[in-house]
């Protein structure tokens, strides 16, 4: 799965991506474990091969937030803890029983010194990280909360009915209730 994953993005080579797989352990979480908690250090990057997380951040007063959904074939870390060495101030915790591969960040950054492929990867995964804030910011302030659930239905149908609905409604800006509404309006 690894493999299929670096070979996807055609930017390393056979003999990179053998290099690379066994720097990948297995790791298995039960739902309602964290792969990392506010105030922790995120020394690591995982690959969800399976299962499904959630972010979120606590308020002021004492609220939990949920701003983002992470879904398997994709790539999961306190971002900016893992960035800059510092405490995160998020949590990630699956949903649902989830299959890792991780990687450590001591591990990333000896082969982001030795290859500029990886110096170039890692620019990917910036990029990309950059685009998905800026256009979390957008639906936020552009979009209705009917609209951004329909994105929600549109990008991952397989997994939306997985998430509870306390988190669904937190991630659109909404009450339960407001959300049971959205839902009983929609028809397939």
């Amino acid at each position: 799965m690894i493999a299929a994953y670096f070979q996807s993005l055609d930017l390393f080579n056979k003999e990179e991506i053998a290099q690379i797989v066994p720097l990948f352990e297995y790791k298995r979480l039960n739902k309602n474990d964290f792969f990392v908690k506010e105030n922790q250090r995120c020394n690591e990057v995982a690959f969800i091969a399976s299962g499904i997380f959630r972010s979120y951040y606590s308020t002021s007063s004492a609220e939990d937030v949920t701003y983002c959904f992470r879904f398997p074939n994709s790539l999961i870390a306190a971002y900016s803890s893992f960035i800059t060495g510092g405490p995160s101030v998020e949590t990630m915790q699956a949903l649902s029983p989830a299959e890792l591969w991780v990687i450590k960040k001591s591990a990333i950054d000896k082969l982001a010194a030795e290859s500029l492929v990886w110096t170039k990867y890692l620019k990917m995964i910036a990029e990309q990280q950059y685009l998905e804030l800026e256009k979390r910011i957008f639906q936020l302030q552009k979009e209705t909360a009917l609209q951004r659930y329909m994105f929600l239905l549109r990008d991952q149908p397989e997994f939306i009915q997985q998430i509870p609905l306390q988190y669904l409604a937190s991630y659109l800006g909404i009450t339960q209730r407001h959300l049971s509404r959205i839902r009983s309006e929609i028809t397939f």
